[in-house]
């Protein structure tokens, strides 16, 4: 049985930086990626990551703030959040797959979501 946790959201202030983790059971996934959906709005690509940290593939809305990285030993991914804006907030759900892409819909299974709040 696949089980996805996340962990790592809260509140923090704008400018500031969070660090979530998914930890990933009953298999090995070549692709894990972030998503978020915040308050009214439909769930968005966040950022993917397949086996070679050469293949990720990040939303335009957090290219060069947030880091996508994985530890295949632990068969765990990350998502260094830095430059938080309001604009941020939303519940940030973990899912695996097995090909690089944005389509939720590419993904088999998902986390149950973190709630990550950037004040202002």
């Amino acid at each position: 049985q696949v089980q996805l946790v996340e962990s790592g959201g809260g509140l923090v202030q704008a400018g500031g930086s969070l660090r979530l983790s998914c930890a990933a059971s009953g298999g090995t996934f070549s692709v894990m990626g972030w998503f978020r959906q915040a308050p009214g709005k439909e769930r968005e690509f966040v950022a993917t990551i397949g086996w070679s940290i050469s293949n990720r593939l990040y939303a335009d809305s957090v290219k060069g703030r947030f880091t996508i990285s994985r530890d295949t030993a632990k068969n765990t991914v990350y998502l260094e959040m830095n430059r938080l804006k309001s604009e941020d907030t939303a519940v940030y759900y973990c899912a695996v797959g097995g090909s690089i892409r944005v389509a939720p819909s590419a993904y088999d299974y998902w986390g149950q979501g973190t709630q990550v709040t950037v004040s202002s």
